[in-house]
């Protein structure tokens, strides 16, 4: 069960799916949460600074949704199991479910941080998609989790591993100079692995969690394009 937000007006345009990060995954380095919905909703935020007529926004499993009425929440599901193929595969049935309602129009996918992984394992396996871009994205987990000295997640999928599938895609990817969460170097490996469909852009001044929302108008304007 996934929370969104929906604003659809017009069946003659193209959605944007915006896809919300990890949230609040961890309590503690080792305990994690009782509950993964982010206290501050950056992906929700891209989604609000977004005027266009259709704009979807997907929660990421078990947040923004009571644990009652979603049985099958498990602290798996946003820890090491957070990009796992059945996650990747509710989400892919959530968007399906909002193009049913634009017949033969495309979508662009936007994901902030994890749900950055999250639009490149949906970009990979769609036929539907005209851009892709993501915000602070962690495109390549197992870099970052060594990175810092954490577990690796090998029940979930890796963006870095489907870079080919998604390389005549036009993207663009978004990372904060001062982001140490998931730094710039991240970014540019996944860039790199996927080729001249792909570019990036470091934002000066910008953390993990700063004001992207701020700023995503300006950047939202910049078209993806293949070189």
């Amino acid at each position: 069960m996934l929370t969104a937000y929906v604003r659809l007006l017009r069946t003659d345009l193209p959605v944007t799916v915006y896809i919300e990060g990890d949230g609040l995954a961890w309590r503690t380095r080792t305990q994690p949460s009782d509950d993964p919905t982010p206290h501050r909703a950056l992906g929700l935020r891209l989604a609000a600074a977004d005027r266009s007529a259709n704009v979807v926004y997907l929660a990421r499993p078990c947040q923004f949704t009571p644990m009652s009425d979603n049985p099958q929440c498990d602290a798996a599901y946003w820890t090491r199991k957070r990009f796992a193929p059945e996650v990747v595969a509710a989400m892919n049935d959530a968007v399906s479910r909002y193009m049913a309602r634009l017949p033969g129009q495309r979508v662009n996918l936007v994901g902030y941080s994890g749900g950055g992984a999250i639009a490149v394992l949906l970009a990979a396996r769609r036929q539907d998609v005209a851009s892709l871009r993501t915000v602070a994205g962690n495109l390549d987990h197992d870099a970052v989790n060594r990175l810092h000295r954490v577990s690796l997640m090998p029940d979930s999928l890796n963006p870095m591993d489907v870079a080919a599938k998604v390389a005549g895609l036009p993207q663009r990817h978004f990372s904060g100079a001062d982001d140490s969460i998931v730094p710039p170097a991240i970014v540019h490996s996944f860039v790199t692995h996927v080729g001249a469909c792909a570019q990036e852009q470091v934002v000066s001044g910008m953390a993990h969690d700063g004001d992207w929302d701020v700023r995503w108008p300006q950047l939202l304007a910049i078209q993806p394009r293949c070189k």
